[in-house]
């Protein structure tokens, strides 16, 4: 039987192909991953032919598709249980905080999109990135603070949330943007994990650059 195959775009700039791929990893789950450079000369029609709604990322497992991050967690949490917290309460917790970043800080995603390789980038504030980014901070201490003593993670063990999460991390990290305390170790936390780190070292070897990711000077 084949292995399962995670479809991703760039490394250096795709965040929900990060999320994805952390899920999977962090699951334990063999896969294979087919990488398809976004904003080039026919990158729409490669993507429509492994997904209906022509974005990264997917999963394919046999005939199974399986499109839109939250969805993959979904299924993946169905098999792998460990992905979201154990107790009820802290899962309903942790796919509010999820949910919360799939759908929402936009001004965040506008303003500093995610650029692994790039460090020590400004960019220009506005009342609606501040408070963005004042909720992550808020997130993210409020759960080390409740959870802290179970694990280093949001919810103690890694779960979706930690994947959710992770590419505002490097958006923290190429923005220069950190609080000491909570905020500071979580970042270091997800920054020394080692599927982090090898996502890293990929996205650093690849050549393709999008202009509309490379932005503050």
């Amino acid at each position: 039987m084949s292995k399962p195959l995670l479809v991703i775009g760039n490394k250096n700039y795709s965040s929900w192909s990060l999320r994805a791929w952390l899920m999977l990893k962090h699951a334990g789950v063999d896969f294979d991953e087919m990488r398809i450079p976004l904003f080039v000369a026919g990158y729409k029609e490669k993507l429509f032919a492994c997904s209906p709604a022509g974005k990264v990322p997917v999963y394919r497992e046999g005939g199974l598709l399986v499109w839109d991050t939250l969805a993959i967690g979904e299924y993946l949490y169905e098999i792998y249980p460990s992905l979201w917290p154990a107790q009820r309460e802290a899962r309903a917790r942790a796919r509010s905080v999820s949910a919360e970043m799939h759908s929402g800080f936009v001004p965040l995603r506008t303003a500093m999109p995610m650029n692994v390789r790039a460090r020590g980038r400004k960019v220009a504030t506005s009342t609606a990135l501040e408070a963005d980014i004042a909720r992550i901070k808020t997130i993210w201490r409020e759960l080390r603070e409740q959870y802290g003593a179970v694990g280093p993670w949001l919810f103690g063990p890694y779960s979706i949330a930690d994947a959710m999460y992770a590419p505002v991390v490097f958006r923290f990290l190429t923005y220069g943007v950190g609080e000491p305390g909570a905020v500071d170790e979580y970042m270091q936390t997800v920054s020394r994990d080692p599927l982090v780190q090898a996502w890293v070292r990929a996205a650093e070897s690849e050549q393709e650059v999008v202009a509309a990711s490379e932005v503050g000077v």
